[in-house]
């Protein structure tokens, strides 16, 4: 017989107190202050080890996820381990589950999807290959490997996976700040597939240890100041310590003999890089800091830059700048036009496939009229066969280590957001739910293969997954007959593109661009929140006039600099009862509520009491109390103050000492402290830290309510001074 759980006995015990409270004729106010051993008795939560150890075993074991009782726990061992290996597998590869049921007749539409989706996919690869200063055939073989990985582990029915623009745009304008491609092709490319290498494991490890827990746990690892620390040194390159300005923090120094445990060993750099920015950071929480507003920013900065990269090939200039600013761009095209004068839903399938018909009928045209020897730029040298293996490509003891894994880890958090955020859009409009840890394992995987057979970062793209839904796919299989058509055409398409001019390429992407500019949105966001606006701001402007790690920047430091100005002020409301209720709202928002007369009730609005606001919280508590004294005079003075904590959900050593404080005054003034319904995390560390033994457990309500009839009551509510 196994024992009974932590969270039994618990039960067990709060129901034996309470049975003994019903048969006691005690005052009804104690019958319910008896009510508070529910929140004093309660079980310890998780550690921070628990946490880690226990999302992974949500992935890996999600059918034990709802398991809540011990018959349906017994059957699970019960199962025999054949089984419990299909499940894990399962798990792993959603093919396993859905594949079982798929059948005949939706192939049909799969396949039109896949032809349809590959008619777009072949020029837009190309293209945004070019957009990446890599070879045409790159852009190919990242739409045959990542979609058939992505196809067997991805949730996603409709998502279309390739080369998208934005990512190309990123490694195009960091990348290039490290090697250049046109000195140095073969460096550039090494570089590029060790960045993607990063990309992937980066989102592998967010989906395999990401944190399933609410908002609260997120909010609390804000207030560290190593988190912050480390993301803006490792990502940005920003040493903060520094007073000469920001200076790049070399990786080398994370594998020297004086940071491992043992002086004699040598642990890879890129190894303790990856420990220390993601269980450093504790992963996934910096995604948290890319909102809504800085994403529609980013995608609108990033599609005028990468249109106005596109004027190279559409007006044929030779020198062009390598910097992706507005500025930059056109004081080149200027200086060129200066220097050389001017130069010479009904039918979806038809836009999908009116890039693969320009791309024809201008090849013809080109070959016809030879105009290449007339200055019409060609793309020429085509590489034909399936994608190579670059393991042997990939470079972890180069200069550019830390440059490479800050690059990726970039590349990673954009292409994350931009794939769930478009396989939920579309998943909403079929009524099925998005695997959000499944979706990072795809996307790392996949990005880590593609890594080592000449693919850079690849994810969902928003055109090509609209296409793919306007064709009535029906599961993933339209990925696995898009790459199947790309193949065949790496095979034997390649020479007829010989002649493929590079202004239609650029064409075919400037017309994938208006997509990524969402004026509603923005005008939304004004409307809701003008601080959310700010970041959205920030973040074009920042890509549009500066480059993109500045958009990036801008919108994330926008975004800690607003969580943390909330934390500094958090807000305090006052809160009466509603007439004939024993309900407590704010006095501001509710102007028709009742005061407790010799009693005033504070609720803390703030997520955390913490070091960054502990003393504001204090100060303002004790000055609400010395104004209401002042108002009181001629009436009955105040001789209780309940803190409504309902709200905090995490407090650090300074806000116990805060509260000790805010204890000790009150005492001295005569007048109580109770303390509300204190959330789980809260009241955990308040016994731990010895507040409790300090001024009582009778202090601890479980409501408001029974903390103004204990306030009310002739008794002390705490023991001696409480």
């Amino acid at each position: 017989m196994t024992s009974p759980t932590p969270v039994a006995n618990h039960a067990l015990n709060v129901e034996r107190h309470d049975v003994q409270q019903r048969q006691s004729p005690e005052p009804e106010f104690l019958v319910k202050n008896s009510r508070a051993n529910w929140v004093l008795d309660s079980p310890d939560p998780p550690g921070f080890c628990q946490q880690i150890f226990g999302s992974i075993k949500k992935n890996v074991y999600p059918q034990r996820n709802n398991t809540s009782t011990s018959s349906s726990s017994s059957s699970q061992k019960k199962q025999p381990p054949s089984a419990r290996l299909i499940a894990i597998l399962s798990s792993v590869f959603p093919v396993l589950s859905w594949g079982r049921n798929y059948k005949a007749s939706k192939f049909k539409n799969d396949l039109i999807a896949g032809l349809t989706l590959a008619s777009l996919s072949i020029p837009q690869s190309i293209g945004y290959a070019a957009l990446a200063n890599l070879d045409p055939q790159y852009g190919l073989y990242g739409s045959v490997v990542p979609p058939l990985i992505y196809s067997v582990m991805g949730t996603s029915q409709e998502l279309a996976i390739g080369p998208v623009a934005v990512v190309s745009l990123l490694i195009s304008s960091m990348v290039t700040k490290l090697v250049d491609p046109t000195v140095d092709p073969v460096s550039y490319r090494k570089l590029v597939f060790t960045v993607t290498f990063f990309a992937g494991s980066f989102q592998a490890l967010l989906g395999l240890l990401r944190f399933n827990v609410p908002l609260e746990q997120k909010e609390s690892l804000v207030y560290s100041k190593a988190p912050l620390l480390i993301f803006i040194n490792q990502v940005f390159g920003f040493n903060l310590k520094s007073n000469t300005g920001p200076q790049p923090i070399p990786l080398s120094v994370y594998s020297t003999p004086n940071h491992t445990a043992n002086a004699g060993s040598r642990t890879p750099s890129f190894l303790l890089f990856l420990i220390n920015n993601l269980f450093g950071c504790r992963l996934g929480f910096l995604i948290e800091f890319l909102s809504h507003a800085a994403i529609v920013g980013f995608m609108a900065g990033a599609a005028i830059v990468i249109g106005l990269q596109q004027l190279k090939s559409l007006l044929g200039i030779s020198h062009f700048t390598t910097k992706t600013d507005v500025v930059s761009v056109l004081g080149s095209v200027a200086k060129s036009l200066h220097t050389s004068g001017k130069r010479n839903k009904k039918l979806f399938w038809l836009p999908a496939i009116s890039p693969v018909i320009s791309v024809i009928l201008s090849t013809l045209i080109v070959y016809l009229t030879r105009a290449d020897y007339h200055g019409v730029k060609i793309i020429k040298h085509f590489k034909r066969g399936l994608n190579p293996s670059s393991v042997d490509q990939l470079e972890f003891n180069g200069p550019h280590l830390g440059e490479a894994a800050k690059i990726g880890f970039i590349c990673a958090i954009i292409a994350l957001t931009e794939a769930v955020a478009v396989g939920r859009s579309f998943a909403s409009i079929k009524g099925y739910n998005l695997d959000g840890n499944k979706e990072m394992l795809a996307m790392g995987f996949m990005n880590i293969a593609g890594s080592m057979s000449s693919c850079y970062v690849t994810t969902g793209s928003f055109s090509r997954t609209a296409v793919n839904f306007s064709a009535g796919c029906q599961s993933t299989v339209s990925n696995v007959v898009m790459a199947i058509t790309v193949f065949i055409s790496l095979q034997l398409l390649t020479k007829l593109l010989y002649y493929t001019p590079l202004a239609i390429l650029a064409s075919i992407i400037l017309s994938a661009l208006p997509g990524l500019i969402d004026y509603n949105e923005a005008y939304r966001i004004w409307k809701v929140d003008k601080m959310d606006f700010l970041a959205c701001a920030g973040a074009f402007f920042g890509v549009l006039f500066a480059s993109v790690e500045i958009g990036l920047l801008i919108a994330v430091s926008i975004s800690f600099g607003r969580l943390i100005l909330n934390s500094i002020k958090p807000g305090i409301e006052e809160l009466g009862r509603l007439p004939g209720t024993d309900i407590f709202c704010d006095k501001a928002q509710y102007p028709g509520v009742l005061d407790v007369s010799g009693v005033r009730i504070i609720r803390l609005n703030s997520g955390s009491f913490c070091f960054a606001n502990a003393n504001p919280i204090k100060e303002r508590i004790t000055r609400c109390v010395t104004k209401e004294n002042e108002k009181e005079e001629a009436k009955k003075p105040i001789n209780g103050i309940i803190l409504d904590m309902s709200s905090v959900i995490s407090i650090d050593s300074s806000g116990i000492i805060a509260l000790e404080e805010i204890h000790t005054k009150l005492v001295s003034r005569n007048i109580h402290l109770a303390i509300a319904n204190p959330r789980w995390k809260v009241i955990h560390k308040l016994k731990i830290g010895g507040f409790i033994k300090k001024v009582g457990s009778d202090c601890i309500f479980l409501t408001v309510n029974e903390a103004v009839d204990a306030c009310l009551s002739s008794g002390p509510i705490g023991p001696g001074n409480c």
